[in-house]
């Protein structure tokens, strides 16, 4: 049995410090959604809430309609994977998985048989005899999602399980838990403060900042279409360009002039709310060298070259002084001090108010 999980106008505080306010949101049956967000902006204490370790002070939580913020963590059926592993340091991995179901009197046959079955998901069951000080970060974290697992729960939650591993073991445990994402069908949240782990993984993503959600959407739903500026700006790397611009154009596509005075057009319908301070941002792929007869909208000199492989990130300071990042290819031939002609895609603009609401090209896909 699968969970959907509802939060309605939940609010948590500590003392004068509001960290949560009046949060709603709900998860689907099955689905894997990821909490992205800065350090502090409230989501591990959200899906600590939603476990049972922090209370609520406002609102309620509910799954399959039952409430459940009253209840103790025993008691709602879930099962949460922490980013300190916290294994017990003097069992076996097999007893550490065991522990739980011990603890509320289910029987050794269908324990064995809970074990057995985890470990060959996770490809640990060379493993069951060691202790925890023999294992890796890797294999530890392995053992933390096991014990999770064996309890059967109706739902998991996983706290940052990856920022303990280094580089190249977090992108083969990120792999590996989309691998058990589809071997194990159960409702699943994630936190993380890593954008590649929630464009990856996620089915929805809640981009939280600042006691509130900014927006949920699809992976590309968030980075195509991001609701404020807050989002455009944390989701993408390198981060979207941004420029201030003001805005000619009356009854159709708004045309931005740049600070260093050049003319965009864009695909965006001009309105009443777009006057006044505004942003244009601009994704590093939508702004590259300008080649093969294709007109450049303005030029800037490199100052920095990212050579990434299978692209080139170009950091270049226009003529008013603003530094804008463009892409291109990876055996791109550009050099520091070169000043390059920048052609740039208006079609996958967006445009920010004062208060960082969004507005982007009518329809889907980019811009």
């Amino acid at each position: 049995m699968t969970a959907q999980i509802e939060i309605d106008r939940v609010t948590k505080r500590y003392g004068a410090l509001t960290v949560l306010e009046n949060l709603s949101l709900s998860v689907k049956a099955n689905e894997f959604m990821v909490f992205l967000g800065p350090s502090g902006c409230g989501k591990s204490t959200l899906l600590r809430m939603i476990a049972g370790l922090e209370s609520v002070d406002e609102g309620t939580i509910a799954i399959n309609g039952t409430r459940i913020d009253t209840l103790p963590p025993g008691q709602r059926d879930i099962a949460m994977v922490f980013q300190s592993y916290a294994l017990y340091p003097h069992m076996t991995v097999a007893d550490n998985m065991a522990f739980g179901l011990r603890n509320i009197g289910i029987g050794e046959d269908v324990i064995a048989t809970r074990i057995a079955e985890a470990a060959r998901m996770l490809e640990i069951g060379h493993l069951l005899e060691r202790k925890p000080s023999q294992l890796s970060g890797g294999q530890r974290q392995r053992v933390a999602i096991g014990r999770a697992i064996v309890k059967e729960p109706k739902a998991f939650l996983f706290d940052e399980p990856l920022s303990n591993l280094d580089a190249a073991l977090r992108v083969r445990t990120r792999v590996e838990l989309a691998q058990l994402r589809n071997r194990v069908r159960s409702t699943m949240i994630f936190v993380t403060h890593d954008q590649i782990e929630a464009m990856t993984l996620a089915d929805r993503v809640v981009v939280m900042n600042n006691r509130r959600i900014e927006q949920i959407g699809t992976p590309m739903e968030i980075y195509d279409r991001p609701a404020t500026r807050f989002v455009a700006a944390f989701v993408g790397s390198p981060a979207m360009n941004f420029l201030p611009v003001t805005l000619g154009g009356s009854g159709g596509a708004a045309v931005a002039t740049l600070p260093d005075g050049a003319v965009l057009p864009t695909a965006i319908r001009t309105t009443p709310a777009l006057s006044g301070a505004l942003e244009l941002g601009i994704r590093a792929e939508a702004v590259r060298p300008a080649r093969d007869g294709v007109a450049p909208v303005t030029s800037g000199k490199i100052e920095v070259l990212e050579r990434l492989g299978d692209r080139t990130l170009l950091y270049t300071r226009l003529a008013d002084g603003s530094l804008v990042v463009a892409e291109d290819a990876g055996a791109s031939r550009a050099a520091i001090g070169d000043t390059v002609p920048l052609a740039i895609d208006g079609s996958r603009a967006h445009l920010f108010e004062a208060d960082g609401q969004a507005h982007h090209a009518e329809g889907a896909g980019h811009g």
